[in-house]
Order: C-alpha cells, then sequence, then structure tokens
C-alpha cells in the first residue's frame, strides 16, 4: 500500500462527511492548531463543545 493511497483512505471519512460534521471538524483542528504553542492548553475540551453546540442546531 503506498502512502498516498493510505492518506486518501485516512481523509476519506471527511471527505464524505455531510457539511456540517466537515464544519465541526474543520473549526476543531483550528482549535487544536490554535493551542499547539500553549505549554499547558487548557479549556480545549470547553472549546470543542462551543463548537458543537453551535453547529448542531
Amino acid at each position: 500500500m503506498t502512502k498516498e493511497l493510505n492518506m486518501s483512505e485516512v481523509q476519506e471519512p471527511i471527505t464524505t462527511a455531510p457539511p456540517e460534521v466537515r464544519r465541526i471538524i474543520e473549526r476543531v483542528l483550528k482549535t487544536e492548531r490554535d493551542k499547539l504553542y500553549m505549554k499547558n492548553p487548557r479549556h480545549i475540551n470547553d472549546d470543542i463543545l462551543t463548537i458543537i453546540k453551535e453547529e448542531v442546531p
């Protein structure tokens, strides 16, 4: 199995997800990236919960 094929398999659930789910995933990833610089990232769970509450009616 090539690396390229393996990456497409990993990303397949994201690319085939409904737009609402894709927005949640993208926002969570951005939030996690924003906290990477912190020595002790805090409140990431609260941030993720807020994202989900905003996206799910």
